[in-house]
């Protein structure tokens, strides 16, 4: 089983307003960069780019690496709170994506972690929303 890193972002400019996501895939053994994307999801809250971060990371794993144990870095505090269960997550939307989240973990082997940090700690997934939504 493979062990990643993966640190995720998500924005919108206008909230909501036109979001992208943005994710670095690190290989946790030896710290090689080993994916990333940098995508437009059209319009969406803060929070709904922040959980499709994670989901698009998911699946992106699962398409190209297959059972792995993840661990997710992210700079909001709230949506981290949500994935470990700390927090109930209310709204409909970020349920949706929450549980499609969750599934998607237990089909690549249901080992992963979530870690909230600074934004200063996640400044390459930040600049990957950004060059997405300057559409570059």
């Amino acid at each position: 089983m493979q062990h990643l890193k993966i640190f995720t972002d998500g924005g919108s400019r206008g909230n909501p307003g036109e979001a992208a996501i943005g994710m670095i895939i690190v290989n946790d053994e030896d710290g090689t960069k080993i994916g990333e994307i940098s995508e437009r999801i059209g319009v969406a809250t803060n929070n709904v780019a922040e959980y499709k971060a994670v989901l698009r990371a998911l699946e992106y794993v699962e398409e190209n690496f297959g059972k792995s144990q993840i661990d997710f870095i992210l700079d909001s505090e709230l949506i981290v709170k949500q994935l470990l269960g700390s927090y109930k997550v209310k709204n409909q939307d970020l349920k949706v994506l929450y549980y499609r989240i969750k599934e998607k973990i237990i089909s690549l082997g249901g080992e992963s972690s979530f870690t909230a940090v600074k934004r200063e700690k996640n400044i390459e997934a930040d600049s990957l929303v950004n060059k997405a939504l300057d559409g570059k």
